[in-house]
């Protein structure tokens, strides 16, 4: 139950604020039963002319009922309320874990998860639902393109995604770099490719390769079909990316023996959009590339983190001191309570 809550949080959360209103409405009545309306809306801190109106409704619910000496639950109201309760201890705990961490790293919204992607591999595909859900939220109506990346987690992650539902939505996915040289399923262009498919949008590929040396890279922005794909992705109004350990994407990518002693150096501990991050959210590294750099994202609306599991909680932590403010963090239990606990794991 606690995951379908969280869903509708996604995209209503006044609905959840009317769900925890009445539900302490309840729960105080079960505390405190028999309770008069004027004892009750000191309890709660709610003005008697809105709770007369809740306790109203809730009587006609035929989950409360009142007497002379005050208001109680019914048995209907009673198994209510028992079988809500874990559920919403959960779900406004999460919820303030989401705003903690939210104004910790100044960014728009974070959504958590229950469970550790590190030990479960289905959370992984609540991102997926998580992620549909957001982008139906903010996607406004018209052309839209959304700029993926590449990764492990991306990979998972789309191809749980659903389908988009506004009818009134042209949604173009393209990759937000290039992935020659990286397994297929984990390329940028693969990643994109399923989005498209699975949310009902279409989809543009960049075919370079994931690390170039300075003349090459130089030479290829040159290309007329790949100017071409750099322009939409320079017109994305929103990005989708994963946060990588900086030691771990540094072997994916095949990186030198000396570049990896060199990261190990300078304490790299975070990795995305080929800049690497020590834990104070430093640049200390950066692969030259063609397509999304760390800088367009300021001017771009809607930005979506995924990263989950807890250990990655200090990639997450040391990522997101860079992270525009109009990011959206999506994130699974585990990483956000280690991220909050300082992320010394």
């Amino acid at each position: 139950m606690l995951e379908e809550f969280k869903l509708i949080a996604s995209i209503a959360p006044d609905m959840l604020d009317v769900v925890q209103e009445r539900f302490d409405i309840l729960r105080n009545i079960y505390w405190m039963q028999p309770i008069g309306r004027k004892s009750l809306s000191d309890s709660i801190g709610m003005t008697e002319r809105v709770l007369r109106t809740e306790t109203d409704f809730l009587k006609r619910l035929q989950l409360i009922e009142a007497s002379k000496s005050g208001m109680t639950l019914t048995d209907k109201g009673l198994d209510v309320y028992h079988n809500l309760e874990l559920a919403m201890d959960q779900l406004l705990g999460m919820r303030q874990t989401e705003k903690k961490i939210a104004q910790y790293f100044g960014i728009k919204r974070c959504i958590v998860i229950a469970g550790n992607s590190d030990l479960q591999d289905k959370v992984f595909y609540r991102f997926g639902d998580i992620l549909t859900d957001s982008l139906n939220v903010l996607l406004p109506n018209g052309n839209n393109t959304i700029a993926v990346m590449g990764g492990t987690t991306m990979s998972i992650v789309a191809r749980h995604m659903g389908v988009l539902k506004k009818n009134d939505q042209h949604n173009l996915f393209v990759p937000a770099r290039g992935g020659i040289g990286e397994a297929v399923t984990v390329q940028a262009n693969s990643i994109s490719s399923e989005m498209a498919e699975k949310t009902g949008g279409e989809h543009r590929a960049l075919y370079v390769p994931e690390q170039l040396s300075k003349e090459t890279y130089d030479s290829l922005l040159q290309e007329p079909s790949i100017q071409e794909v750099l322009t939409l992705i320079k017109q994305a109004n929103c990005v989708v990316h994963s946060i990588g350990r900086a030691l771990h994407m540094a072997a994916r990518r095949k990186m030198s023996d000396e570049e990896l002693v060199m990261l190990k150096q300078k304490n790299a501990v975070a990795e995305s959009f080929g800049y690497f991050f020590d834990e104070q959210g430093e640049v200390v590294y950066k692969i030259p590339r063609i397509g999304l750099q760390l800088k367009n994202l300021q001017d771009i609306p809607y930005i979506l983190a995924l990263a989950g599991g807890s250990s990655k909680a200090k990639a997450i932590a040391a990522y997101m001191k860079n992270a525009p403010k109009q990011t959206w963090l999506i994130t699974d239990e585990a990483a956000a309570n280690a991220i909050l606990k300082g992320a010394t794991l």
